[in-house]
């Protein structure tokens, strides 16, 4: 297990979810990993246990829909490790807004300053580690950002964003040995699913989602960080501009028929 030996990786939102088990899987395939995320604690801890099982991790505060933080967070990079080889933008938020005349002016900003902006900021400042030798980027998009969801259109809004900014940075650098992918989960089990529906209704999400899925089930951080690790690595040479959906099928279909009552 070592398709990512001697690469620095840098992975933002990597206190907890998908981020911290694509940092983990990260460093068991040979990377140098450095976590970037705006909870200082939390973060510090997935590097701590990255460290003791032998891997080689950094813990990084930043808030990427600062601009001048993001650009601190650059120069840094630059000064201790030179390039870099792979970014994962994985940090983002999500919350519901209500429909598009109800929805609050400064929710719909935020949004699209820590999802679309955040994404946007980190990759512009650095970049530039990665014009002398090449690298991977994957961005984290969504199935919000193919289709749409009830009451979050800022949401669908950022995270579509996210999906063509990646096939313009695809076609940008595609010269320069960059490339540039997205990938774009379902419903994954993180601690974001609690904190958007609150663990009574999370529960009863849980319990109805199996009928609507093809699998049957959610998806893992660890099953998402799999296809991160594969557009990160040298087994995906020829991909760049592309989105993987992660989300068990779910958008393979246009209405869920028998799973609504029962087991296929």
């Amino acid at each position: 297990m070592s398709r990512l030996q001697s690469k620095t990786a840098i992975i933002t939102g990597a206190s907890s979810g998908i981020g911290k088990a694509t940092a983990e899987r990260f460093s068991k395939e040979g990377a140098v990993v450095i976590c970037a995320d705006i909870k200082k604690d939390a973060v510090k801890e997935v590097v701590d246990h990255i460290n003791e099982q032998g891997g080689q991790a950094y813990a990084y505060y930043l808030d990427i829909s600062n601009q001048d933080e993001v650009m601190k967070f650059a120069d840094e990079m630059k000064e201790k490790f030179g390039t870099i080889d792979i970014l994962f933008n994985n940090a983002g938020t999500d919350t519901e807004g209500g429909r598009l005349h109800e929805y609050p002016v400064e929710l719909w900003d935020k949004l699209m300053s820590v999802d679309l902006r955040g994404t946007f900021l980190v990759s512009k400042y650095l970049i530039p580690l990665m014009l002398e030798e090449g690298g991977s980027i994957i961005n984290n998009s969504s199935v919000s950002g193919l289709a749409a969801d009830l009451d979050r259109s800022g949401y669908n809004a950022a995270k579509g964003g996210i999906t063509n900014l990646t096939r313009a940075m695809a076609i940008d650098y595609a010269r320069d040995g960059i490339r540039v992918n997205a990938i774009a989960p379902g419903t994954i089990e993180t601690p974001l699913l609690d904190d958007l529906m609150g663990a009574k209704a999370g529960k009863k999400f849980r319990e109805a989602y199996k009928w609507v899925d093809p699998m049957g089930r959610l998806g893992t951080p660890e099953e998402v960080a799999g296809v991160v690790l594969f557009l990160a690595s040298d087994d995906s040479s020829y991909v760049t501009g592309e989105y993987i959906t992660v989300d068990g099928g779910h958008m393979a279909y246009t209405w869920p028929g028998k799973m609504l009552n029962e087991k296929l």
